[in-house]
């Protein structure tokens, strides 16, 4: 802006400069030639004097440089010339100032040399005796002036272009100041050119527009990044190049970024084929799907482009974790397939003994022991559905009615109704502990219980001994069960709470068991949200301590 105000001052400045010069020099040949035209009149006049009283003698007694006379008959011969020779005059007839003169008395004209550089003025005027005395005068044009004066023109207009550009200097940066000192942050308390107040007005209004704008942005912003930051799903959002973004602190941890990844190309921090193969194939369909492996999770990932006017602005990846959807979907199907297997074993065996019965294919001292069998697996497989229909509700979470009970009276009741199995096993029971009170659900504690104890049972040693004992402390109630059986390998431990999953299937089909004891078990203290440790030695027992909030 400065040097527009010092261009346009200058130009200014150089316009005016040369205007003023040329009327001034206008003015001045103006009234110098007025002046030379009243002189050269007045000589005419003197001349004409002279020449009526003394004819030709007068005329040739005059020496003069400046000016001319030449006296003319009416016919336009020249009588005398002071500055022609005779032979060189010629007829003047035509002659404007001279056919003028005759005509009305006087006569004037100016003419002009090849070089428009001299001007000559001619004034003519008749005498008594109808002849005409013509004085003539050469001087310089404007144009031979301008020449003649041209180095002192140049020396004034450098001179004057000089100065104005000192002042334009200063002028204009004492004009640009105060518009370089304006506190925009505070318009109005500006002390600057009235003429611009209605512009910082403007500009305060417009910066509490934007400040309101920023406030609001910078909150949903803070909205966006707070409700983003709290996702289990991992969310990032990328331009159509693939650069990110935003990406939460799920996605973070999802691809083991860091918040630095903020700008960068996606497929840089996450080099994967399969990840470009569907990103690409997003921007080109407008979405795609992945299921891929991290870190032993399962995830599914959904890449969405995202579009504003036909024209595609980015793209936006969610990343859902579905491992236990993918588990789940896995236990169903053992589950599914194993409940299958475990319902059509004893229902073989039931069929096959009824159909040696109907055919008469058993003996009659037999058929005690046949209907025994099918008895014994017609037990097994309610058991065996009891048990699932146990597990079913677990799943379920149901809404179970909560309420005082103790634990060692419970733990009590299931060693009362097991110690027919533990006898028969030559297996000793023992409960010891002191009573203790928790909130919960009785039926689900006696599950506990009664599938520990019996487990312990099942897989004990002949003559061995099963212990229950209850304790508490300030805040959880512990029920431990401890047997002097079989115990589990260490590969097994991690295994054992899953469904129908046996350590010695051949053991546990002697035993009776379903499979599913350990996995009520697990979910029975999952409903109460507490925990199970279990230690144990091959061939020397199983101690496994269940531990109740109160």
């Amino acid at each position: 802006m400065t040097k527009k105000i010092f261009k346009s001052i200058i130009l200014v400045a150089g316009t005016i400069l040369m205007a003023s010069m040329i009327i001034i020099m206008g003015c001045l040949y103006d009234y110098f030639e007025g002046v030379r035209e009243r002189g050269l009149k007045d000589q005419l006049g003197l001349a004409m004097a002279a020449v009526e009283d003394e004819g030709t003698r007068y005329l040739e007694n005059i020496k003069s440089n400046s000016y001319r006379l030449t006296w003319i008959a009416d016919d336009g011969k020249v009588l005398y010339d002071t500055a022609a020779d005779e032979a060189k005059r010629e007829n003047h007839l035509e002659r404007a100032e001279v056919k003028s003169a005759l005509e009305t008395g006087e006569g004037q004209s100016n003419r002009y040399s090849d070089t428009l550089l001299e001007k000559t003025m001619y004034y003519a005027k008749r005498m008594k005796d109808g002849s005409v005395l013509r004085i003539s005068t050469s001087s310089a044009t404007v144009g031979l002036l301008v020449l003649g004066m041209l180095q002192p023109i140049l020396i004034v207009v450098a001179l004057a272009l000089i100065m104005s550009g000192i002042l334009a200097g200063r002028l204009s940066k004492r004009i640009v100041k105060p518009l370089n000192e304006l506190d925009l942050d505070n318009p109005l308390e500006n002390d600057a050119y009235e003429e611009i107040s209605p512009l910082l007005g403007r500009i305060n209004k417009q910066k509490q527009e934007i400040q309101a704008q920023l406030k609001e942005l910078q909150k949903r912003e803070a909205e966006f990044a707070q409700i983003t930051a709290c996702m289990k799903e991992g969310l990032v959002l990328m331009d159509k190049r693939g650069r990110i973004l935003s990406i939460n602190p799920a996605a973070d941890k999802i691809f083991a970024s860091d918040r630095e990844a903020v700008g960068r190309n996606f497929l840089s921090i996450y080099r994967d084929h399969e990840m470009s193969s569907c990103i690409k194939k997003a921007l080109e369909c407008g979405y795609d799907e992945i299921q891929q492996s991290r870190f032993g999770r399962e995830y599914q990932c959904h890449v969405s482009r995202i579009e504003s006017d036909g024209d595609v602005l980015g793209m936006v990846l969610l990343i859902f974790d579905v491992t236990e959807k993918v588990q789940a979907e896995q236990n169903r199907r053992e589950f599914t397939a194993n409940v299958s297997h475990e319902l059509k074993t004893p229902l073989q065996g039931i069929i096959g003994s009824a159909e040696l019965i109907e055919n008469g294919m058993v003996k009659q001292e037999d058929l005690p022991r046949f209907m025994g069998h099918i008895r014994k697996e017609a037990m097994r497989l309610v058991a065996l559905v009891e048990d699932i229909i146990r597990l079913s509700r677990l799943d379920e979470k149901p809404d179970l009615v909560k309420e005082q009970v103790d634990l060692l009276e419970i733990a009590r009741e299931a060693a009362e109704n097991l110690k027919g199995i533990a006898n028969d096993k030559h297996v000793r029971i023992q409960v010891k502990g002191e009573p203790v009170t928790l909130f919960g659900v009785g039926e689900l504690l006696y599950e506990i219980a009664y599938n520990l104890c019996d487990n312990a049972i099942k897989y004990n040693v002949d003559g061995g001994s099963v212990e229950l004992s209850v304790a508490k402390d300030e805040q959880t109630a512990v029920l431990t069960v401890t047997d002097t059986g079989i115990g589990i390998p260490k590969e097994h431990m991690d295994r054992i709470f899953e469904r129908f999953y046996r350590v010695d299937k051949s053991h546990s089909k002697e035993s009776g068991g379903t499979g599913l004891g350990l996995s009520i078990v697990k979910g029975a203290v999952a409903c109460h949200r507490g925990t199970i440790n279990m230690k144990s030695t091959e061939n020397s027992g199983t101690t496994i301590e269940v531990t109740l909030p109160l």
